[in-house]
């Protein structure tokens, strides 16, 4: 049992460093080409499903107004790179926000 115990605290131990490393970010990116009210919506979906992003919200100041992104994700599953690149494969090229 207690050799048990120690492989299990050595196991955890081992592990820690690796969970360690991972940091929820959040960035503002800001999407061209988005200014219509259908467009918004899809620049959601289409950063909802980058793997390691927790939450996508987009807003838009006015009706044909290009929308502003604010994305929170796993920096050790994604990156602003693989955001930016998802949303302009998806026809709405983005960049950072100043």
């Amino acid at each position: 049992m207690i050799r048990h115990l120690a492989s299990a605290a050595v196991l955890v131990l081992a592990l820690s460093p690796l969970t360690a490393r991972a940091v929820e970010k959040t960035v503002v990116l800001s999407v061209a080409n988005a200014n219509c009210e259908l467009c918004a919506p899809i620049v959601k979906r289409t950063l909802a499903r980058v793997k390691g992003v927790k939450t996508a919200d987009v807003k838009q100041a006015g009706q044909m107004a290009n929308p502003v992104a604010t994305v929170t994700f796993d920096d050790a599953i994604t990156n602003i790179d693989t955001l930016i690149a998802a949303t302009t494969n998806a026809g709405y090229p983005s960049r950072l926000a100043n």
